[in-house]
C-alpha cells in the first residue's frame, strides 16, 4: 500500500525529517543543465522560511530568474573558531516517470521508505540539515563554533548559478570558514559482516565534452562515405569502450588497504578491482574512483530517417583523478582523431583531503557514540560537489550526509537512479548524528 502523507493523521506518525524532505521533493526543481531548469526559488523560500523560524536571518541570492541559494549564519559560542560551512543543493536530475514505481516528484511513503527525485540527491540532507537545528536552537543551545548554512542552486549543473557564483560574487559570506561538509558520504555499507560509513575526502575532477562531427547532407538512399553519424559513432565508441588504467591516489590506497583488514585479506595479493568489489554496494563508487571514467550520455544528430545530417553531436561524462585532466583531455584527443571536433563544456578541480584533523576526529567519535561496532573509512568521490567552488576559498570540504542504510540496500545506486529512496529511520539517525556533529565541533 502508498501512502502520502498529507493528512494530520499520517505527518503526525512521520519525523519532522520525513515532512521536510517529502515537501521538497514535491517542489520539482529539476536541473536538465546548459542553463535549462525548473529553478530552485520555490525550495530556496521554502527552506529560507524554516531558517527565519528559528531565528535567523536568511538571505536569498538569485543569480539568474529563478535561480536561487539561500545562506544564513549561525553565530556560535566560541567565535575564535573557524566557522563550518554545512551546505545541500536544492536542484534535482530529470526523472523520467514512467521508468519509476512512484510518481517520482509525489513524495511517497512506502516500505518503511521516503521516494522519490532528491530522496538520496540532495533534499534528504537538506532536511536533515534544518532539523538538527531546531533541535539545537529550539533547545536554547547554540553550536561551538559559527555555521554558515548554505542550499545552493545549480549543483548538478556544475554550481555556475550556485556555489560557484556565490564564491565569486560574495565571497564574504563564507568569511571565517575553512571547512565544510555536504554531501556524498557518511552513509554506511556492510561487507565481511562489518558495518562501515564511508567518509568523502575528497573528489573525482569533472571534463564534459561535446564531440561534433561534420560531413555531407545527404538523400539517405545516396552512396556518402563522408557521414558525420559514422564519424560519430566511430569515436563514441572509442571513448566508451576505452579502458583507462588503474592508479590510485593516497585516499584509495588508505581505502583498500583498511578494506583489507577488515576483510582480512593480504593487499599486496589481492588486486584494487577485486578489493573494491568485496564492499559489495560500496563498490559502485569505489571502482570508479580508481581510474578514469569516460561515458557517452547524449547523442544528437539527423531529423528524418531518409535524411543524411551534416552534423552530429554527442555528451561525454569524462572523470579524472585530481590533477590528470589534461593528461586524459590529450588522450582523448587521440582517440577520437581529426575529423571529429572536442569542445569543452565545463571543467573544473579535483580534491583529496587527507583523513586526520579534528573535524574528521569529531565525526568518526560522534558515530561511533551512535553506532559504536561501526568503522569509518575515507573514501574519493566518483562524482563532484559544491566542494569544489568552495576550495578556491581556500575551504576544505568533506562528504558527511550520516545515514545507518540497511545492508541490502544499494545506496549508491540511487544516486541519479530510478526508484530513488531513502528508509525513514536513516533521516532519523541523521538528523541526531549531525545535530549532535554541529553542536560539539
Amino acid at each position: 500500500m502508498t501512502d502520502k502523507p498529507g493528512t494530520d493523521t499520517e505527518e503526525a506518525t512521520l519525523d519532522e525529517t520525513a515532512i521536510i524532505a517529502c515537501d521538497l521533493i514535491r517542489m520539482d526543481t529539476t536541473n536538465y543543465g546548459e542553463g535549462k531548469s525548473n529553478g530552485e526559488v520555490e525550495a530556496a523560500e521554502y527552506l529560507s522560511a524554516k531558517l527565519t523560524a528559528l531565528g535567523l536571518d536568511s538571505q536569498l541570492f538569485e543569480s539568474d530568474k529563478g535561480r536561487v541559494s539561500v545562506v544564513a549564519r549561525v553565530e556560535g559560542s566560541d567565535s575564535t573558531k573557524p566557522a563550518l560551512v554545512v551546505h545541500g543543493h536544492t536542484d534535482v536530475v530529470p526523472a523520467q516517470p514512467d521508468n519509476w514505481s512512484v510518481d517520482p516528484f509525489a513524495g511517497v511513503i512506502q516500505d518503511g521508505m521516503l521516494w522519490g527525485r532528491g530522496a538520496v540527491d540532495m533534499k534528504n540532507m537538506d532536511a536533515m540539515i534544518v532539523t538538527a537545528l531546531q533541535d539545537i536552537l529550539g533547545a536554547g543551545k547554540q553550536p561551538s563554533r559559527d555555521l554558515i548554512i548554505t542550499f545552493f542552486a545549480d549543483e548538478e549543473a556544475g554550481g555556475e548559478y550556485g556555489s560557484q557564483y556565490l564564491v565569486d560574487r560574495h565571497p564574504e559570506l563564507f568569511a571565517g570558514a575553512t571547512e565544510a561538509i555536504s554531501e556524498v558520504g557518511g552513509y554506511s555499507v556492510e561487507f565481511g559482516g562489518q558495518r562501515a560509513y564511508l567518509i568523502q575526502t575528497g573528489e573525482k575532477s569533472i571534463v564534459w565534452i561535446k564531440l561534433i562531427a561534420r560531413g555531407v547532407a545527404a538523400h539517405g538512399s545516396r552512396y556518402i562515405q563522408d557521414n558525420a553519424v559514422t564519424k560519430l559513432a566511430e569515436a563514441v565508441a572509442k571513448i566508451g569502450r576505452h579502458e583507462w588504467p588503474i592508479t590510485l591516489t593516497d585516499t584509495t590506497t588508505d581505502l583498500l588497504n583498511r578494506v583489507a583488514t577488515i576483510l582480512g585479506k593480504d593487499p599486496q595479493k589481492i588486486g584494487p578491482d577485486e578489493l573494491a568489489i568485496a564492499t559489495g554496494t560500496a563498490s559502485g563508487f569505489i571502482r570508479a574512483t580508481l581510474r578514469t571514467t569516460s561515458n557517452p550520455t547524449l547523442l544528437n544528430a539527423g531529423y528524418k530517417h531518409n535524411v543524411i545530417p551534416d552534423t552530429a553531436e554527442a555528451l561525454i561524462d569524462i572523470r579524472t583523478l585530481p590533477g590528470d585532466e589534461d593528461a586524459v583531455l590529450a588522450h582523448v584527443t587521440e582517440l577520437v582523431g581529426d575529423d571529429v571536433e572536442i569542445v569543452v563544456m565545463h571543467r573544473d578541480i579535483g580534491l583529496e583531503n587527507t583523513f586526520d584533523g579534528p573535524l574528521i576526529d569529531t565525526i568518526t567519535a560522534t558515530l561511533n557514540t551512535h553506532d559504536p561496532e561501526a568503522q569509518v573509512l575515507p573514501y574519493l568521490l566518483s562524482g563532484g560537489t559544491d566542494n569544489k567552488a568552495l576550495s578556491q576559498l581556500g575551504i576544505t570540504g568533506y562528504g558527511f550526509a550520516p545515514l545507518k542504510l540497511p545492508a541490502h540496500l544499494d545506496f549508491p545506486a540511487m544516486f541519479h537512479g530510478v526508484d530513488e529512496r531513502v528508509p525513514l529511520d536513516a533521516l532519523v539517525f541523521g538528523r541526531q548524528v549531525l545535530g549532535d556533529l554541529l553542536l560539539n565541533y
